[in-house]
């Protein structure tokens, strides 16, 4: 283990803690709750980024900008929306700064320059943006409108963690709008689906599709879908959400639309988004007490090739052969590094390239070019093995799919070995304490019941799975009758 890094059992929370820092993704910053997103931790970000942003484009979809400012009336007009938003608003009330009169060095509030509205700090775009679609949309030749941005906001967090819940973070929003009610729920569930997708055959992380509970609902929707996942300590993490808002929002900003037969319709939307959230998600699901384990495919640096000499005779013969060797990976595709920084030893690069994740490693030295081999190093396994040169590009490339599909299997073995079905409460909690993970088990729907297991066992309802088989039982609360069972977890 690291002695940079706290083990996993000894402490997960400072466990990833230490990855998020010692892996150089991101630090905290002098604005409370707020971080700073460093430059590796941002290539992670951007390789998320363009992915899902050619999946959206290739659904129909294209990206727009809208303020950073909602104007407090407009957030107040969709009351559901405001009051599920409310406790994390950052309000802007004035526009200038003025010296103090009796401290020269200070600055203080000009109360004169107050402002006529105040403004809140979008938490989310749904009222400024469904304002402005009010003048985009007149009739259903105008629909759909398909429009995500990628943006940052602002959500007041009293408990911050880096990544996975701070005031400021990064996302794409989606917000849609549509002639009927069938084609929004289509696009929300298309939606989902890109997400599951994105998050399994990218992230090599596993997850449960599904819809949440009336009391887990996004502010103002009429049905909110998820995808969960799970983290290595057992929590659930919920990794991307897509809402049918109905016409719920159309209602509020009075955003009508004349239909094929000339009669005025209210519109019906969607929004959805994930956020940087998701790099919290791909540490805790795949690392160790080494450091980061990265999926190949997002990982911003794929290949390392570290040379190992003596002299600058065995060094130039090194470097013509790493040459190569970058060349024709760069050929294929893959993201390589040669490191031939001399200012640290082969050693001190091993572990530093472990602990960022880098998926694979190859170790060149002189002998190695005397045999014509090389050694190749997996970071998901840490497995090692020295193989020849001849083609050594071409088995690298198949190797980094090896690891991708590999990193997903055994999160898919952990998953499946962390649904447990529950039939009682007692039972319940004993698996919440002991397992963890995700609990299957019958509820009796009521929105009190759902509360009182929180408030007892700290675990929520994460989802209740699409396609959930029926299965007649009783609540294990109140013994009520229930005609599945759902998903409890506690989370993050």
């Amino acid at each position: 283990m690291s002695k940079e890094i706290t083990s996993r059992e000894q402490d997960y929370s400072q466990w990833y803690n230490d990855i998020v820092v010692k892996a150089d993704l991101a630090d905290h910053s002098a604005v409370r709750g707020c971080m700073v997103i460093k430059p590796y931790g941002f290539a992670l970000w951007e390789n998320m980024r363009d992915v899902l942003d050619r999946m959206f484009k290739d659904t129909g979809h294209v990206n727009a900008y809208f303020p950073l400012f909602v104007p407090k009336s407009l957030f107040e007009a969709e009351e559901k929306n405001a009051e599920g938003f409310a406790k994390e608003c950052a309000i802007v009330t004035h526009y200038r700064l003025k010296t103090d009169p009796d401290n020269k060095g200070k600055l203080i509030v000009d109360p004169e320059a107050k402002l006529e509205e105040e403004l809140v700090v979008r938490p989310t775009s749904e009222a400024i943006i469904w304002n402005t679609y009010k003048g985009w949309i007149q009739s259903h030749r105008d629909l759909p409108i398909l429009v995500n941005q990628w943006a940052n906001v602002v959500r007041w967090e009293m408990r911050t963690r880096l990544f996975l819940r701070t005031a400021e973070f990064l996302w794409q929003e989606g917000h849609t709008a549509h002639a009927t009610k069938d084609e929004a729920i289509e696009e929300t569930r298309q939606m989902l689906n890109v997400y599951s997708t994105f998050v399994e055959e990218y992230m090599a992380l596993p997850v449960i599709r599904g819809v949440k509970t009336p009391g887990e609902r996004f502010a103002g929707a009429e049905d909110t879908y998820c995808i969960e996942a799970l983290m290595q300590d057992g929590k659930a993490l919920q990794a991307g959400t897509s809402h049918f808002l109905g016409q719920n929002f159309a209602k509020a900003f009075d955003v009508k639309f004349a239909n094929r037969e000339n009669q005025l319709e209210y519109v019906w939307a969607t929004s959805w988004g994930v956020s940087t959230r998701l790099i919290g998600a791909l540490v805790m699901a795949h690392s160790d007490d080494e450091g980061l384990v990265l999926p190949p495919r997002l990982a911003p640096l794929q290949v390392v090739i570290v040379p190992i000499y003596k002299g600058d005779e065995q060094k130039a013969l090194i470097d013509a052969k790493a040459g190569e060797i970058v060349a024709d990976l760069k050929r294929l595709g893959v993201r390589v590094k040669y490191d031939n920084n001399d200012n640290n030893r082969p050693g001190w690069k091993f572990a530093e390239y472990e602990k960022k994740g880098v998926p694979v490693r190859l170790a060149l030295g002189a002998r190695d070019l005397e045999k014509n081999m090389v050694e190749i190093a997996r970071r998901d396994t840490r497995e090692k093995q020295t193989i020849s040169l001849e083609g050594i590009a071409q088995h690298v490339d198949s190797l980094l799919l090896d690891i991708q599909h590999a990193m997903f299997r055994k999160a898919k073995a952990y998953q499946e070995e962390h649904i447990t079905p529950a039939n009682s409460m007692e039972e319940f909690v004993k698996l919440l304490d002991e397992k963890g993970g995700f609990i299957a088990a019958h509820w009796d729907g009521t929105d009190e019941t759902e509360q009182a297991i929180k408030e007892k066992t700290k675990a929520t309802i994460r989802c209740i799975p699409l396609d959930n088989p029926q299965e007649e039982g009783v609540c294990i609360l109140t013994g009520k009758p229930s005609t599945q069972r759902v998903l409890f977890a506690r989370a993050y």
